[in-house]
């Protein structure tokens, strides 16, 4: 098989949205590096069909099978360090559900207006969640991953960044950080906003638009890191029905011309599901 193809299967297999820019003609700034001549290949949580996904081994391996950038979705902890999970919920991505150190912090939370019930990375300090191993999330649909649990551990956003740059160096190609703001208006209104946090690294790591695009559902979380004037590209990711949680707006109205128009004053990217795309 030749490379092209392989790129492109890497591509649907990784990639949950469709790269659009959101004005006409983007800046050559909201593309890290120069402009790629053919599919931008997003390793979404890393090669999540391979490892357990948001793990070093998952990162490590989509940038082998020849990703471009790799997603780390952003989540709290306790003492405020960006932590990568897929969600803040851990009992199906850690082996915390056998740890009976930990039992009592098995609780019911309102989280973007649903309950659940479970382990939450902010009820742990980055020290107690060093000790948690990561396990496949999805066992029965991924269960060749399955052997590959126990093997990694929960990385902060900070490891991410090194690991991306470690990657860089190893493939010979820049290879970017493409973070996700998780839950952006629930973790404000526990007093763990997580823009203030992403901002910090962000410039302790003098990160540049060729290293890191910054994502979020939530368009007040887009604004925040706006505000601050990072030279960084945003992605609005867009669903396929409702709205943004803490928004009026629905993502109808954000995909309508007026609605493009708006994001395009705060963002340079959008990422529609594809399915809003392809019927």
């Amino acid at each position: 098989m030749s490379r092209a193809p392989r790129r492109r299967s890497v591509l649907l297999a990784t990639a949950a949205a469709v790269t659009v820019p959101a004005v006409a003609s983007a800046p050559a700034s909201a593309s890290p590096g120069r402009r790629p001549s053919g599919p931008l290949v997003i390793g979404h949580r890393g090669a999540a069909g391979w490892r357990p996904e948001h793990t070093a081994d998952a990162y490590t391996y989509a940038v082998r099978a020849g990703a471009d950038w790799i997603e780390p979705d952003l989540v709290p902890t306790k003492d405020h360090v960006l932590v990568v999970r897929h969600e803040n919920e851990i009992g199906g991505t850690t082996d915390v559900a056998g740890r009976p150190e930990f039992a009592d912090r098995r609780t019911t939370k309102t989280v973007d207006g649903r309950a659940v019930t479970g382990w939450f990375t902010e009820d742990f300090t980055l020290r107690e969640l060093r000790t948690l191993r990561t396990v496949e999330r999805l066992p029965l649909v991924r269960n060749r991953n399955t052997v590959f649990d126990g093997r990694g551990r929960v990385m902060t956003f900070q490891e991410v960044i090194d690991l991306a740059r470690l990657l860089s160096k190893e493939s010979g190609r820049r290879i970017a950080v493409f973070p996700e703001t998780k839950h952006p208006t629930y973790f404000r209104s526990v007093g763990l906003p997580l823009e203030e946090e992403l901002i910090r690294v962000v410039r302790r790591n003098r990160l540049t638009a060729r290293e890191c695009v910054v994502q979020s559902f939530e368009p007040s979380s887009l604004h925040r890191i706006a505000a601050a004037r990072l030279g960084l590209p945003l992605w609005q990711a867009l669903g396929t029905s409702g709205s943004p949680y803490g928004h009026a707006v629905t993502y109808k109205d954000m995909m309508s011309p007026a609605g493009l128009r708006e994001i395009a004053s705060y963002a340079q990217w959008i990422g529609p599901d594809k399915s809003s795309l392809v019927p």
